[in-house]
């Protein structure tokens, strides 16, 4: 009995704690710390590069679809690329394929972006030896991803840094029998000394080492 109530009552802070992150969501991380807790809100899909790419997929797709509808019913419905210029067969065939696709794919971006999959929380609770993560996913079985592991379980942090055209920088949480759990996205773009000084806090946070690799 004592660890289902224990439960109980760590989902229901924790969602409480989502709950306020919701409402505060505006495509920015925040974090809230204590002497025994720590609470770091992760973004999800509702940034405002995908906000622009998503729109900018839309409308360029809508535009292909347009001209291809366009040179089949010999109309001009787009002023810049008159019906006459533009043959339905290859050329308005191909466009059309082009824009069905990028409305499928700008329409599973919107979706992503309306159920903000990804967004969630890392909850660290040093006084209960806990570690809580959240995560949203995809409607349906795992639409709400939450795992509970225990800190003396995990043991160190791993900072992934990969300079270059493709720079990546990510931090994971090394748990014993478990592998690695990641704690922020590749997409998140932070800087050699940002996600050094996050896992030097954090670290200091739950006592345990720094690897790098």
């Amino acid at each position: 009995m004592r660890v289902t109530s224990e439960t109980k009552r760590l989902k229901s802070n924790s969602f409480g704690v989502f709950s306020q992150f919701e409402e505060n969501a505006t495509g920015l991380s925040m974090s809230w710390r204590s002497e025994h807790i720590w609470i770091e809100t992760i973004t999800g899909s509702r940034k405002t590069s995908n906000f622009c790419w998503t729109v900018i997929l839309f409308l360029g797709s809508l535009g292909f679809l347009l001209v291809g509808t366009s040179s089949y019913l010999g109309r001009n419905w787009l002023s810049l690329f008159p019906s006459q210029q533009i043959v339905f067969f290859p050329q308005g065939i191909v466009m059309s394929f082009y824009g069905i696709a990028g409305l499928f794919i700008s329409s599973y971006l919107w979706c992503t972006i309306s159920w903000n999959v990804g967004s969630g929380y890392d909850r660290f609770d040093r006084k209960e030896g806990l570690v809580c993560i959240f995560r949203w996913g995809f409607p349906g079985k795992n639409r709400r991803i939450f795992l509970r592991l225990l800190i003396k379980d995990i043991q160190s942090l791993r900072i992934e840094v990969k300079e270059g055209i493709y720079a990546r920088r990510v931090l994971y949480m090394d748990i014993r029998g478990q592998g690695v759990l990641p704690l922020t996205h590749t997409d998140e773009n932070l800087t050699a000394w940002e996600i050094e000084q996050k896992a030097a806090e954090l670290a200091y946070f739950l006592r345990v080492p720094i690897e790098v690799f």
